[in-house]
């Protein structure tokens, strides 16, 4: 075998790319290592030594050249979906969609660089604005993603199974505890324990986290034995904890433990950009769900939906798509949106008319298609129901479809099976 027998230059200049060939040769010497003479061995330390001194002084000199060029010229700022496109590239596991906004993407690029590591995650931000997933985010880019993941909502757990739930209870701990039970704890053991609305947990409660997050030990209720336990910790609030450390109802010793990394959420009325692709997402999302087309929206549906503020942030968006993909037929609009949020123009044009006036024709084709499609719908279903005599069940096992979905459609043309029952 021929050993690379040029020992580094002290001093030299070398690129990456250098240093790189080198230790690239350096590491494939070495797999014959137990093969080598002792004079030899010392050649490959020597040459190792030089590759790291070589390392240290690009590493320093960059970093100089870095901070130089950042006091000198500002870096500019990246062009529209360049940082959300560099994100996805790496890899980046992310369950659903996200736009450009700076703000998100500020909090994804933390999670990211959090991911691997083990340093617990705080997550903050209004109710609906995606903070679990934003959890299963990081577990999903962590070193522990084949390993449990164990969600925990602290908001509703009796104050007095708090203990029991986190850390489980030998048999006979208490009344009820008719067998030995791990907790969440110990199920999430190697892995990643999501402990939910952390700022509804009472102070007792704290205390005993707490002490789990010092020592890595947990007792189970009843029991002497300390069992050690491994969970990466991420938490989440939609309270200002700081304001509740203020009024003595958080303790800030906890605080500072569960936000290593502290990641805040903006709501979806700041993040306008991700709308479109939220309506999109959600919308396939629900068709799969009832198994059915997804559902079109007229324009000024659409830009109502796009232009709203969204109080409930993503989830109130996500459950807007579901209903109108269960109210609606092929296209939705606005009387379809709970009547709380219609315009006053869209409920005043849904109150039924003074006048009976025909209906006006198909503004379009494609409009008199659908409608011909709905009253073929109609009259297959009042066919069909005649034939039963109104059973909806064995309606659904004849046409061989979900008997909810026979329902949706029924709903949808206002027909109801009890005005084709046979007297």
């Amino acid at each position: 075998m021929k050993l690379f027998n040029q020992d580094l230059p002290r001093g030299s200049s070398m690129s990456y790319a250098g240093l790189l060939e080198r230790l690239e040769i350096l590491r494939s010497t070495l797999r014959w290592a137990h093969s080598l003479d002792r004079p030899d061995i010392e050649k490959l330390l020597r040459q190792a030594n030089a590759v790291r001194d070589e390392v240290m002084q690009l590493s320093h000199k960059e970093r100089f050249i870095q901070a130089l060029g950042s006091e000198a010229a500002p870096r500019p700022e990246p062009a529209p979906g360049e940082r959300r496109a560099a994100l996805l590239a790496r890899s980046f596991v992310f369950e659903g969609t996200f736009g450009d906004n700076p703000r998100l993407l500020d909090a994804l690029e933390i999670a990211e660089k959090a991911a691997p590591t083990d340093l617990p995650v705080l997550v903050d931000g209004e109710s609906g604005t995606g903070k679990e997933l934003m959890a299963k985010v990081i577990h999903a880019n962590g070193a522990r993603a084949d390993k449990p993941y164990i969600s925990v909502n602290c908001g509703a757990i009796p104050e007095s199974l708090i203990e029991s739930e986190l850390f489980g209870h030998k048999r006979g701990a208490f009344t009820g505890a008719a067998t030995d039970r791990k907790g969440k704890f110990e199920s999430a053991h190697k892995g990643t324990i999501f402990l939910d609305e952390i700022g509804e947990l009472p102070l007792q409660g704290q205390v005993k986290l707490l002490r789990v997050l010092q020592s890595h030990e947990i007792q189970r209720v009843g029991s002497d034995e300390t069992i050690a336990v491994d969970a990466r910790i991420v938490a989440a609030t939609n309270k200002n904890l700081r304001q509740l450390i203020e009024l003595g109802q958080f303790r800030e010793d906890l605080f500072y433990r569960l936000s290593v990394i502290h990641v805040t959420l903006p709501p979806l009325r700041d993040r306008k950009d991700e709308i479109p692709l939220l309506l999109a997402y959600y919308g396939d999302e629900a068709a799969e769900a009832l198994k059915r087309r997804p559902v079109g929206m007229t324009p000024r549906l659409r830009a109502f939906l796009l232009d709203y503020a969204y109080p409930g942030n993503i989830r109130e968006l996500r459950n807007l798509m579901y209903r109108l993909a269960c109210l609606a037929g092929d296209t939705a609009d606005l009387p379809h949106l709970p009547e709380d949020l219609r315009p006053a123009a869209a409920q005043a044009q849904d109150a039924p008319a003074a006048s009976s006036l025909p209906p006006p024709p198909p503004a379009s084709l494609a409009e008199a298609k659908r409608a011909a499609s709905d009253e073929a719908e109609r009259a297959c279903l009042e066919r069909g129901l005649k034939d039963v005599g109104g059973t909806v069940a064995e309606l659904a096992r004849r046409w061989d479809m979900n008997r909810s979905h026979l329902q949706i459609l029924l709903k949808k043309h206002g027909l109801h099976s009890k005005d084709f029952r046979r007297h």
